[in-house]
């Protein structure tokens, strides 16, 4: 006689993911099939759980990254809205540099542009100095976490920003692709961080002269 079927436990991380693969599904019905919901879902906990320390969070990061790369696979091949530029930051940990530049741009931008970003090699949690010169100016990066890049979301971006992390991010046609020269705070004094803070700030609002339509004169 076979034994009974084990079922996962209500509380066991494999119930987890299928309830927010569930989730998801049903969010991106008609776009993605169940089937592929629940492999991004299941791919996505093991990349965060590489890195993350804090286990208790990853269901919810976990969520949070699978949708965010669902959105940004069913951007690229046409079955999601597209309709503001799609602007994807990278630099190694994704834990100082593409954070900082990632939380300015939103900011300035108030809505005309999204912003992604990634690390080649994500840390386990964002730079405590980063976070302190981006509080300095009001700017709260508590929300934010490392993230491993994934072609889905270069292929979903407009616009690719490196910062230091050589040839991981994979070439596009039809892409801008730019490469930022910046120091990591991670390795800065707390003077330094905020020279890096304010470069980017620079560098950050220049780029959305450029990939945003001039406003309208007045008459």
């Amino acid at each position: 006689m076979a034994s009974p079927r084990a079922t996962p436990s209500l509380l066991s991380p494999e119930h987890v993911l299928h309830s927010i693969a569930s989730d998801l599904t049903r969010r991106f019905t008609g776009v993605f099939a169940a089937e592929t919901v629940d492999r991004y879902v299941f791919e996505s906990y093991t990349a965060l759980a590489r890195t993350s320390k804090i286990t208790s969070h990853l269901p919810s990061l976990t969520e949070r990254f699978a949708r965010d790369r669902l959105t940004a696979l069913a951007q690229s091949k046409g079955a999601a809205p597209h309709d503001v530029p799609e602007v994807l930051l990278v630099c190694v940990q994704n834990a100082g540099r593409s954070q900082m530049a990632a939380a300015l741009l939103d900011h300035h931008a108030a809505g005309r542009v999204h912003v992604r970003s990634a690390g080649s090699t994500p840390s386990d949690a964002l730079h405590p100095r980063a976070v302190e010169v981006m509080r300095e100016i009001g700017i709260d990066l508590g929300s934010a976490f490392p993230k491993p890049l994934t072609d889905d979301v270069v292929r979903a971006a407009d616009v690719v920003i490196t910062m230091g992390c050589g040839d991981a991010c994979p070439i596009y046609p039809g892409k801008r692709y730019e490469d930022w020269d910046l120091r990591d705070p991670a390795d800065s004094t707390l003077e330094q961080a905020r020279a890096v803070r304010d470069e980017i700030d620079t560098r950050v609002r220049h780029l959305l002269t450029e990939i945003l339509p001039a406003p309208t004169p007045r008459s």
